[in-house]
């Protein structure tokens, strides 16, 4: 059976021979061909190497084109900080910045760079005929709060209509991309809107639901299939999100993937997910990234589920790891070899934080996946950022990325669950959703009060 097929047949909840494996392969194509990602995702060519390498080693049923959710926010306008290791970051706001809702308009053909990923999505499907190829689309919330940054939560109350006529506009973007994608020869348009992890179900129908929907019938009438891609702590918003009418959901590791299968399967959706991004495939060994992965394709089955990682792969995750997946997902045998052995973890080392606390300042510790590459995260940090900024040296932070052992014992320590989280003085403070700035000055400043003054 040929991986399009295979995918086709997932989403169609319908049982599979073995289960399809989509590894979301974004900038670690570049790590695959030796540049860095800045050359990958501005080249058509890099990318259509890139993605080629990674379909020779990881014999994938699936795979994106890219994965960059700036691409739209550039276009329209907003500039972006281009790490050498990472997708680029949204550093300005337009609508912050004197730019009026009416001035913006929906990007054409060749704005930007859509041109060159377009080229590279039909060089990759003639290549690649019988892998199901992935077109990402950012989400029309994520693209609003690219556009409007964090005012977007105080103008849910100040200002619902402005809000519901920007995801009117950044709807039509998005829409306009799947239409894209679709014409250079996509099979899936995956919507990501990882922001949408950050509102409870209450704004959620409000100011997404209506607007996905639109989103996803333009794509069925198309004659496509769709994928409502999510990432953070989104459990409250599964059953929407299924509601909103995709083919597929596909959640990170922090949502627990028997929840969403059989939400998702209730509602005749098929779903996808959630190998650990960091601790299994970018620091763990392949006997790591085999467990993780059978663990998920035992609770997710052969009817409906398609194995992924959470989202984006990190740049310098081990090859040797995915590969160790690719060959697990085909052999039944090597399946079974591994359910006999004795699955045993090695318990994560707490970290020592006698000297962590202060009797003068807060410590603020926020927990991330990395606010470089994953956009919630991105903006807890700079919520946080601003918010200690009114105190001087009397509240201090940093950030811990479980793409680092340093995060994932700091994460273990604090007791964190969910990603992104704020702590403060070690009180789990905010889990996964963006508080307002003002909030998180609240907080410290009662606080301090019961500090020593310095």
């Amino acid at each position: 059976m040929k991986g399009i097929d295979r995918i086709r047949k997932a989403m169609r909840l319908e049982e599979v021979d073995y289960i399809p494996w989509v590894p979301f392969v974004g900038c670690h194509a570049a790590s695959l061909i030796g540049i860095n990602a800045i050359e990958y995702l501005t080249s058509g060519e890099n990318m259509v190497k890139g993605v080629s390498r990674a379909v020779e080693l990881y014999e994938p049923d699936g795979i994106p084109v890219t994965f960059d959710l700036q691409v739209e926010a550039e276009v329209l306008g907003c500039q972006l900080h281009w790490p050498e290791d990472n997708p680029p970051a949204v550093i300005s706001h337009l609508l912050q910045e004197g730019v009026t809702l009416e001035e913006l308009k929906i990007p054409g053909p060749g704005d930007g760079r859509i041109p060159l990923i377009m080229s590279a999505a039909r060089e990759l499907k003639q290549r690649h005929p019988d892998i199901a190829l992935y077109g990402l689309v950012t989400g029309p919330f994520t693209l609003a709060l690219h556009l409007l940054g964090t005012d977007i939560f105080t103008k849910f109350f100040e200002d619902p209509e402005y809000i519901l006529r920007l995801m009117e506009f950044t709807t039509r973007v998005t829409s306009f991309m799947a239409s894209q994608y679709i014409e250079a020869g996509c099979d899936v348009i995956a919507m990501v809107d990882p922001m949408t992890s950050q509102i409870d179900p209450e704004s959620f129908k409000t100011y997404v639901s209506s607007f996905a929907t639109r989103v996803f019938k333009e794509i069925r009438d198309r004659k496509a299939l769709s994928s409502f891609f999510v990432c953070g702590y989104a459990e409250q918003n599964i059953e929407l999100m299924c509601d909103c009418g995709p083919d597929n959901v596909s959640i990170d590791e922090n949502i627990p993937l028997d929840t969403v299968r059989d939400i998702a399967l209730s509602r005749g959706v098929s779903f996808g997910g959630n190998i650990k991004l960091t601790v299994s495939l970018l620091m763990g060994t392949e006997e790591d990234s085999i467990r993780d992965a059978l663990n998920c394709m035992d609770i997710g089955g052969k009817r409906g589920f398609i194995l992924a990682p959470g989202c984006d792969l990190p740049m310098s995750t081990p090859p040797e790891n995915l590969r160790a997946i690719s060959e697990l997902v085909r052999d039944e045998m090597l399946q079974g070899t591994w359910r006999a052995r004795e699955a045993s973890l090695t318990e994560v080392e707490k970290v020592d934080l006698s000297a962590h606390w202060s009797e003068e300042k807060v410590v603020i510790d926020v927990v991330t996946l990395d606010s470089a590459s994953c956009a919630p995260c991105q903006y807890m940090v700079n919520a946080v950022r601003k918010a200690v900024e009114k105190f001087g040296d009397r509240a201090v932070f940093r950030e811990y990325s479980i793409k680092e052992k340093e995060g994932v014992r700091m994460m273990h320590t604090l007791g964190v669950m969910q990603l992104p989280t704020i702590v403060i003085d070690g009180n789990i403070s905010f889990i996964s959703q963006i508080p307002p700035v003002a909030k998180i000055e609240e907080r410290i400043e009662a606080i301090l009060k019961n500090k020593v003054q310095p």
